[in-house]
């Protein structure tokens, strides 16, 4: 760190840098509450008024990775990729104000996320889900909606009416990222509900339905399981779930145990009819 103190103002008095997060104010707002989760855990860890010095040097480094890793070290590893980013953040702000010289953070690593291939809902869950008879038309017609258009939730719940061209079942969403895209959809998606926008919570609320609790996320991911499984080439598959890349599109486009059953019974001469 540089030991020349921080000008903080042309009539306030000289002081040395502290612990702050006055830059990821900056941040976009989705990423304020995991900036503030990590942020607030690491002042209570060392005090709101702690020197950045202390994170300097190879005793700093070796205390905020033992602090790190037993605050995080058994969380998800998105979790802890999340909390590491957010320091990574803070950390880089704070060398853009040669307030910090180092990287503190040098001994922690990210994580690798173990694929979860269970994810994808069957084609009989998703058909018993979407066809309950107690379940309120505005949910059954969002659940169908995602599962038919392989959208995201918060792309479909964020349409507004200009975004829709019902007659060709299709509309207008802001993909991740903020590309614009369209969505299909098919004819059992089309009723109209009637009823105001559904929240995100509200529209999540799946625990109390059979089989569940579901995620709405799970309807995207057997979308695509299932377009794989019918024979969407890699174009088609890119188009439908709005990736910009193969590989995160492999996350998604693997098929179903049953289907990989049902295809080596297919090539299986012993289940061959003569």
């Amino acid at each position: 760190m540089s030991s020349a103190p921080l000008k903080t103002g042309p009539h306030r008095e000289r002081e040395r840098p502290r612990l702050s997060w006055r830059g990821d104010h900056r941040r976009r707002q989705r990423t304020a509450k995991a900036y503030a989760i990590a942020l607030r855990a690491l002042l209570a860890e060392f005090g709101e008024q702690a020197p950045l010095a202390e994170l300097e040097g190879e005793a700093g480094a070796d205390r905020l990775a033992a602090w790190f890793t037993s605050r995080w070290g058994g969380a998800a590893a998105a979790t802890f990729n999340v909390r590491l980013d957010a320091l990574g953040s803070a950390c880089a702000w704070w060398r853009d104000q040669h307030w910090l010289a180092g990287d503190p953070l040098r001994r922690i690593r990210r994580r690798a996320r173990t694929p979860d291939r269970t994810r994808a809902l069957s084609r009989a869950d998703i058909e018993t889900l979407l066809t309950l008879p107690r379940l309120a038309l505005r949910e059954r017609t969002l659940f169908r909606l995602l599962y038919e258009s392989a959208a995201r939730a918060q792309e479909v719940l964020a349409l507004d009416v200009d975004d829709l061209d019902l007659r060709n079942r299709r509309a207008r969403v802001r993909r991740k990222g903020g590309a614009v895209d369209v969505i299909v959809w098919r004819t059992a998606a089309a009723p109209a509900t009637g009823q105001a926008r559904l929240s995100y919570r509200r529209a999540a609320a799946t625990t109390g339905l059979p089989g569940g609790p579901y995620t709405l996320h799970q309807l995207r991911h057997g979308a695509l399981t299932h377009a794989a499984e019918d024979g969407a080439n890699t174009s088609t598959l890119l188009a439908f779930s709005g990736h910009t890349s193969v590989a995160s599109l492999a996350r998604y486009a693997r098929v179903s145990p049953e289907a990989l059953a049902r295809w080596q019974e297919g090539r299986d001469p012993a289940t061959r009819r003569p």
